[in-house]
């Protein structure tokens, strides 16, 4: 009896210790996994680097860590600058363009087959009336900031994360080599001779997914930035930088071209406005149905309601550094799953 009250004793001290620890380490654990998603994925490119500056862990780790904020966070905190800074602006000129009074209607409104017509009549009578525009802006425009605002709060948070993400990564890169071990022993003695299979497709796995979601970034990005330059669209480059991280999410992308192609329209340019909408369709989305399978497939073959379900899920329990921890963990379950089913099959 007196046994059982001390194996019970130390039971409840683990769990106490366990859950504690837990609670500490809970506001770090985002951007923890996400440094440790980004070094499995570098970690052939920093062996690299560490054996052609001779070992220094020290400088090749600082050395890896400066180019992911040189590349990451600072793209990150510019267009989280650049919106901040804008929402207001844009805010304050729509309303003044309200108070003015009526707004004309664009020329080839009424050109448009089966409801240019009736558009351009409702366009007549809301700015005709300024209690229907006022109306009109309160329905509209307080959501659309709103929404902005919402944003432009989560990528200031995601700056914060991926900073912090970032610094870990420093610690992960300059010890990861006694990490890997420490972890072989520990999957070694949990999986015992599966030990190597597991971590085999969770390396691949990881990679593969981070590197569809980066490749896919990066292709629809550049994309963007030339379909917008050669529309004539202001600030392209930035454009370009928000649809490459808008493209981590399923839906992002056409929320910038398809903003892009409505002011196109209204500045009457017709012609650009349909050329951005099919560059938009054809191209900066037809990379996200081309590029992206063809990287992630390498790894992993998630579906895509469970691809869409790791961006959302991940953005509601780790904030927008979500939007690449979602994905990874749901990939490498899956992975794992299908190789425990495809071995219980086989016996």
């Amino acid at each position: 009896m007196e046994k059982r009250y001390k194996y019970l004793a130390l039971l409840a001290i683990v769990f106490i210790l366990v859950t504690g620890c837990f609670m500490v380490l809970r506001p770090f654990l985002g951007a923890t996994l996400l440094a440790a998603v980004v070094c499995i994925s570098t970690w052939p490119l920093y062996l690299k680097l560490l054996h052609s500056m001779k070992g220094r862990k020290n400088i090749a780790a600082f050395t890896m860590t400066l180019v992911l904020a040189l590349v990451v966070v600072l793209p990150l905190a510019l267009v989280a600058y650049n919106l901040a800074g804008n929402i207001a602006a844009f805010y304050d000129a729509i309303q003044q363009l309200v108070a003015a009074g009526p707004i004309k209607a664009p020329a080839w409104l009424k050109g448009v087959p089966l409801v240019g017509v009736s558009a351009d009549e409702y366009w007549h009578l809301i700015s005709t009336s300024q209690e229907e525009m006022d109306a009109v802006a309160k329905r509209l425009l307080e959501p659309a900031k709103n929404l902005l605002l919402a944003g432009g709060i989560l990528l200031g948070q995601g700056v914060i994360e991926m900073s912090l993400a970032v610094f870990i990564s420093f610690f992960f890169y300059r010890d990861g080599v006694a990490l890997v071990r420490f972890i072989n022993v520990a999957m070694d003695q949990v999986v015992g001779s599966h030990a190597e299979t597991v971590l085999g497709i969770i390396h691949n796995t990881v990679r593969g997914v981070m590197y569809g979601l980066l490749g896919t970034a990066l292709a629809q990005g550049v994309v963007a930035t030339i379909g917008f330059a050669i529309a004539g669209v202001p600030g392209a480059l930035l454009l370009g930088v928000a649809t490459a991280l808008l493209s981590l999410t399923p839906i992002g992308p056409p929320f910038v071209w398809g903003g892009a192609a409505i002011w196109l329209f209204y500045q009457s340019t017709v012609g650009w406005g349909v050329f951005m909408l099919l560059w938009g369709v054809f191209l900066i989305s037809g990379v996200d149905n081309v590029v992206k399978p063809l990287i992630i497939s390498r790894g992993s073959d998630l579906p895509f309601i469970l691809g869409l379900f790791g961006v959302i899920g991940g953005v509601f329990a780790f904030g927008f550094v979500g939007v690449f921890i979602g994905p990874t963990l749901l990939a490498v379950g899956f992975s794992l799953i299908q190789e425990w089913s495809a071995r219980a099959s086989s016996r």
